[in-house]
Formats: structure tokens, C-alpha cells, sequence
């Protein structure tokens, strides 16, 4: 199944079964097939997305490159970097190759098609080598525009002495077997938080741990 959003700029996908094929998983049958045919060519993703994006994309001879939310700032750097594929966990994926770099659900959808047909797998059998990550969905807190941005410097003090911090875009705090994310919105007055995790009870510990610090900060003033 495919579906596609109001103005047709991001992709949904769904098996037979029901299951569903999150952007950051459909990016990675987008870039086996990019790197099958430009081996080198660098691909980008946002700081929403799994970590198992990175090793993906270096084992199918790419090189991995994790990027800020946002559609102008991912294709600000995809003409920076020459990268031929970019995409970000809300569901846009920007083509460079065959294509023009920007987002398109419709030429998406074709490209997912066209690698499903020339397999000899179903779709949901085509990641099935992928490790199986938990995850939550993209986690909107209200959080003023005027406070956002000081939430997030104060998350980074609380985790750089303990945890090794990706600060990109916001925090993406790693931790052993997964990662949690605070980081402002763009566009919004919200805090965006997302976690993962290789099994559900380390993802519950990670996201109270993370939660409980925002809170506790947001708490304090």
C-alpha cells in the first residue's frame, strides 16, 4: 500500500501484512539500489532517523552522513555535498539521482516499485537482513518558543559529562543499546523527542531517563 501526503511531497508505505515501512527503513531499499549502481555516492539523513542507517549505507559502499530536520536544510546539503540521496523520517526523500533533488511521494513510490519489481523478494522480505530496532514514533511536547531553544542547551549540559552527545541538530544522546533525541522544532512551539532501542525494555529506560531530565529542567525554569 502507498500513501501520500497533501501536497505529494512524502511517501507512506505499508506490507501486505500490515506492516509499516517507516521513512528511515524505505531510505535504506533507496540507498542499496543508488549504491548498487554509483558505489561512493553519499547519502544523507536526518537526526530523526535509525541508527541503523549508518552502517546500512557504509556496508552497501556509501558514505553515511547524518544532517539536520528540515526540507531546506537537507536540500541546502545535498547540493553542498554532491549527495545523490537524502531523506528524513517525516516521509520526504529527495532524489539526485535520475531525478532533480528535491521530494516527490509520486517519483518515490515509482523508484519503491521499480526495486520491488525487480527482486524476486515481497517487499517485506527485502529488509529482512536490517537488525530489529524498537522505536516511538516522532514526540511532540509543547514547549514555547521562548524556552525551546534554552531546554535543549540545558539537555546537552545535563548528558555531555555521562553520555557521548551527537549535537548536529538539538541531542541525540547515545546511550548503550540505543539513543534519545530532544531537539527544537523548526516550526513550532514544540520540543521533538524520539528514542530507540534493540529491545523494548531498554527503550522504555532510555526514553524515562531522557523524558525525566527534560522534565526536571522544564520543572526548574
Amino acid at each position: 500500500g502507498l500513501a501520500f501526503d497533501g501536497d505529494g511531497d512524502r511517501l507512506g508505505v505499508v506490507t501486505k501484512d500490515g506492516e509499516i515501512i517507516y521513512p528511515d527503513r524505505q531510505l535504506m531499499l533507496f540507498a542499496a539500489d543508488v549504491l548498487s549502481r554509483v558505489p561512493g555516492a553519499t547519502v544523507i539523513y536526518d537526526v530523526k532517523s535509525t541508527r541503523n542507517l549508518k552502517p546500512w549505507i557504509a556496508e552497501h559502499g556509501g558514505v553515511p552522513m547524518l544532517w539536520k530536520t528540515g526540507h531546506s536544510l537537507i536540500k541546502a546539503k545535498m547540493k553542498e555535498e554532491g549527495a545523490l540521496l537524502a531523506g528524513e523520517m517525516s516521509g520526504h526523500v529527495f532524489f539526485a539521482d535520475r531525478f532533480f533533488g528535491f521530494d516527490d511521494a509520486v517519483y518515490a513510490a515509482l523508484r519503491l516499485l521499480e526495486i520491488v519489481a525487480a527482486s524476486d523478494r515481497p517487499l517485506h522480505e527485502l529488509l529482512a537482513d536490517v537488525p530489529l530496532t524498537f522505536s516511538t514514533p516522532e514526540l511532540r511536547v509543547d514547549c514555547p518558543d521562548d524556552e525551546k531553544f534554552d531546554v535543549v542547551t540545558k539537555v546537552l549540559a545535563r548528558f555531555r559529562p555521562t553520555n557521548d552527545v551527537v549535537e548536529v541538530d538539538g541531542a541525540r544522546i547515545l546511550f548503550d543499546g540505543g539513543w534519545g533525541l530532544v531537539r527544537a522544532s523548526n516550526t513550532q512551539p514544540v520540543l521533538v523527542m524520539r528514542f530507540e532501542a534493540q529491545s523494548e525494555a531498554r527503550l522504555a529506560e532510555i526514553r524515562r531517563e531522557v523524558e525525566d531530565a527534560v522534565s526536571a529542567i522544564r520543572a526548574a525554569g
